[in-house]
């Protein structure tokens, strides 16, 4: 099985592929789509997100996308309006490819790779790089959080598979 994981966002978005052979969990590919300079305007960014996820999906052709669910905290509405364009984006690329999109909350990753859902961006760093047995943790930390979306999404294979493609968990 390869998955893709994706860490949103307008103008790095982290991507991640692991391929899980039995117990064996490979990395395939870790890397971040620039999408487009911040002060562009968003229909720029959005089509530059689509195009780079696009062509990573076909260059690495994943069977399933694990992507990270929207969080906004009250105080910044705007923040999670934007983020939700970008996972629109990512679900669309995802679409057009034939994929399932697996829906994974930051809190739920985190404590699925390190052992405590308040993990800090370090220690998911260094818990992808033990698991998929790195010589340094992956950077930045986009790309980390990427693969740690796609191993969480190996890791519990077996409970997605009672509920269907691109369910919640």
């Amino acid at each position: 099985m390869r998955i893709m994981g994706v860490d949103p966002g307008l103008v790095t978005t982290g991507y991640g592929v692991v391929e899980v052979t039995g117990r064996k969990l490979t990395l395939i590919k870790g890397g971040a789509i620039a999408v487009v300079a911040a002060g562009e305007p968003l229909e720029r960014r959005l089509q530059g997100l689509h195009e780079g996820l696009a062509q990573a999906i076909k260059a690495y052709q994943p069977e399933a996308i694990a992507l990270e669910q929207l969080y906004s905290h009250y105080k910044h509405p705007r923040t999670a309006i934007l983020m939700g364009h970008a996972r629109g984006i990512i679900c669309l690329a995802a679409a057009q490819a034939g994929l399932a999109v697996f829906h994974y909350g930051a809190t739920q990753v985190k404590g699925g790779i390190t052992g405590s859902g308040h993990a800090s961006k370090e220690q998911v760093q260094r818990a992808v790089q033990m698991m998929l047995e790195l010589s340094e943790p992956p950077s930045p930390s986009d790309v980390a959080d990427a693969l740690a979306l796609a191993l969480y999404h190996c890791l519990h294979a077996e409970h997605r598979l009672a509920l269907g493609p691109g369910r919640n968990v």
